[in-house]
């Protein structure tokens, strides 16, 4: 799919102490996007039911829904997804704001699953989940213990991380994930005002392209580590996870559980390691 404008200009007013200045200002777009999954009734009977709506800055849209779908456990492998697509108008989300992912006749739908609906804003997709279990369904412990990198590469990622947000560079105002390789090469970058969009976007290219587990990835984030971002990388099978910013007691739990490098504070030369220190060399 094309990507859509993810910024905008607004007229604003600059206070420089005693002086106002009308100028313009970019900012990055936020709007509504209805996830709908298609699916067969036991009576042969197709049918289609929202997820989720999520916040998010539209672009990759495709990458998002199916990468929701993945990371919550709704689907699985790339081949119990038909097809995916634009709906129509649907209630008062418009027809770019609304993706439908239709699956296979024969993919078995867990409607326990789907009535965990939940409406998600920018800054946490983990609203209205009742349950660490919950989140855990479908996990398994990663145990490629033999992926290791050096240490000088992890000072470098945020470096290579900024020099290719472009829509941060104009707006300061939106997330990124990113996939590296064990040599430091970017592999794949997304961009959203919700920091769990933008992982979603990434492992949702990466099942679009029959590329997951990511065993021999390293995943950058842009912010802070929260534990909803430990889960989705552990359903993606990516063993170190490398923040900017500080992880949450949870976040640590969780990699810690699932044997997950979890890595946080790389800046100014230092970095802390919370789990998994073995892969790092």
């Amino acid at each position: 799919m094309t990507n859509a404008k993810s910024f905008s200009e607004v007229s604003v007013s600059k206070i420089y102490k005693e002086q106002i200045v009308e100028t313009d200002d970019v900012l990055a777009v936020e709007e509504p996007l209805e996830i709908r999954i298609g699916f067969v009734q036991e009576n042969n009977i197709r049918k289609h039911q929202a997820i989720s709506i999520t916040m998010r800055t539209p672009g990759d849209d495709f990458e998002l829904a199916v990468g929701f779908l993945f990371t919550e456990g709704i689907i699985k492998f790339y081949k119990q997804i038909k097809d995916v697509k634009h709906c129509g108008k649907i209630g008062k989300v418009g027809f770019q704001n609304t993706v439908r992912v239709d699956l296979q006749n024969d993919v078995e739908v867990d409607f326990k699953k789907l009535e965990r609906h939940f409406y998600t804003t920018s800054s946490c997709g983990v609203c209205g989940k009742t349950s660490i279990e919950a989140l855990q369904t479908g996990a398994t412990k990663i145990e490629n213990d033999d992926f290791v990198v050096e240490s000088d590469l992890i000072h470098e990622l945020p470096s290579k991380l900024l020099e290719k947000q472009s829509v941060f560079e104009r707006t300061g105002g939106l997330h990124a994930s990113a996939l590296f390789d064990k040599n430091g090469v970017l592999d794949i970058l997304r961009e959203d005002v919700g920091r769990h969009n933008a992982l979603d976007k990434i492992i949702g290219a990466k099942f679009l392209a029959n590329k997951t587990p990511l065993s021999d990835k390293i995943l950058l984030l842009s912010g802070r580590i929260s534990f909803e971002l430990v889960q989705k990388t552990l359903m993606a099978g990516i063993p170190i996870i490398v923040a900017v910013g500080s992880p949450s007691s949870l976040a640590v739990e969780l990699a810690e559980e699932f044997n997950i490098t979890l890595i946080g504070f790389v800046r100014d030369g230092r970095f802390n390691i919370y789990t998994g220190k073995h892969r790092i060399i």
